[in-house]
């Protein structure tokens, strides 16, 4: 079985609906395409969560080490790691219970994707929201 992204109205719907988005691997230096997906979510009305190993504070919002630590539930998880690390980060947003997995532009690990669409998660791979924002919603 070979993975497929999800049509546009899922893409569309996951984008505009207000939801909590754990980004995994945000980093707090502005220039990182993480911090400035994080900036972009925020700006949308999304909750972000910085999940990374170590920091306090990124764009005002409190970091915490792991899926796990993070309080509420989570609706995306939004992948900014190397594809070695996604089967460990979709195990733990299968038990954490999110909505859907999103893994940005060059995080590709078919294996992982499907696995986390068997438990129920919507899926995401090898694609960034700004350009979504931009394609789905006409925004230049």
């Amino acid at each position: 079985m070979r993975f497929e992204n999800p049509g546009d109205d899922e893409i569309r719907t996951l984008l505009a609906e207000p939801r909590t988005f754990a980004v995994v691997g945000c980093s707090p230096d502005p220039g990182r395409d993480s911090h400035e997906i994080a900036r972009l979510l925020l700006s949308r009305g999304h909750r972000v969560v910085p999940v990374r190993p170590d920091g306090e504070e990124i764009l005002g919002q409190r970091v915490f080490p792991d899926l796990r630590s993070v309080p509420g539930a989570i609706d995306v998880v939004d992948v900014f790691r190397r594809p070695e690390h996604v089967p460990a980060i979709v195990e733990e947003a299968i038990e954490v219970r999110a909505r859907a997995l999103w893994m940005q532009l060059g995080v590709v690990h078919e294996q992982a994707a499907l696995r986390a669409r068997e438990a129920g998660l919507l899926v995401v791979m090898d694609r960034c929201p700004a350009i979504e924002f931009r394609r789905l919603f006409r925004e230049g």
